[in-house]
């Protein structure tokens, strides 16, 4: 299973890394992916990073703010988030996508297993 933590309460332009922790291999993905749903929205690609090579893909919302990575070792994924806004307040989500391509990284309809979510506010 996946375990998201690391949300919480920021200010405007302020920062938090969230992580997400597999329990095991298994749940480890070709990619692995952060998603966001703001209520009464859809939910939205944020990022994703290819697990064997390290490549990583950003939405155009996040880019240049929000970095992608992860620790082989500890199986898990990261999210830091800088220069957060307003408008980045979700629940955040960790998904694992075990056979998507490059090409089909953005639906959450590619993804297998996915992290309880953790909520992120930013207070302006």
């Amino acid at each position: 299973q996946l375990q998201a933590s690391g949300g919480g309460l920021v200010q405007a332009g302020g920062s938090l890394r969230l992580s997400c922790a597999a329990s095991e291999r298994t749940y480890i993905g070709r990619f692995m992916g952060w998603f966001r749903q703001a209520p009464g929205s859809e939910r939205e690609f944020v990022a994703a990073i290819n697990w064997s090579g390290g490549h990583t893909y950003h939405g155009d919302s996040v880019k240049g703010r929000f970095t992608i990575s992860r620790d082989k070792a500890k199986n898990t994924v990261y999210l830091q988030m800088a220069s957060l806004k307003p408008e980045d307040t979700a629940v955040y989500y960790c998904g694992s996508a075990l056979r998507a391509i490059l090409s089909s990284i953005s639906p959450s309809g590619a993804y297998d297993y996915w992290g309880q979510g953790t909520l992120v506010t930013v207070s302006s």
